[in-house]
């Protein structure tokens, strides 16, 4: 079994967290214990649900971490695009988010569905969709 850190994903989750944190230095103060707290609480709970849910050892207790880190980047998403719109991100941070945010659901969802196909009778995240 591989260590959480050595997973692509986890460590590109990671870059997310970073570059969010970066982005919300940016953000107005009156935002700071409204979006911000919000954004971080989000980005940090991807890698940390990818990283608990490893340290299961069963599928099913697998399955149920990546779907808590895929809502979690989701939620980060809608948030930057909340941000976006109010004009707190420019055009070229969000572009940045969205393809960070495209590639680590993309990773989360093989994840998924490698655990499926491995047994059928397993509960694990469906791949709702892509965001762009």
């Amino acid at each position: 079994m591989k260590r959480f850190k050595d997973l692509i994903v986890y460590q590109k989750s990671k870059e997310l967290v970073i570059f969010v944190y970066k982005i919300l230095e940016l953000f107005p103060e009156t935002e700071k214990f409204a979006l911000c707290n919000q954004m971080r609480r989000a980005v940090v709970s991807v890698p940390s649900n990818i990283a608990e849910g490893m340290g299961r050892l069963s599928d099913k207790d697998q399955a149920h971490f990546l779907n808590m880190a895929y809502g979690s980047l989701m939620e980060v998403y809608a948030q930057a695009d909340i941000a976006h719109d109010l004009k707190y991100m420019d055009n070229a941070m969000f572009n940045q988010l969205e393809e960070q945010v495209d590639s680590i659901s993309k990773m989360i969802q093989s994840m998924c569905y490698i655990r499926k196909n491995q047994s059928p009778n397993r509960l694990v995240a469906q791949s709702p969709h892509r965001l762009k």
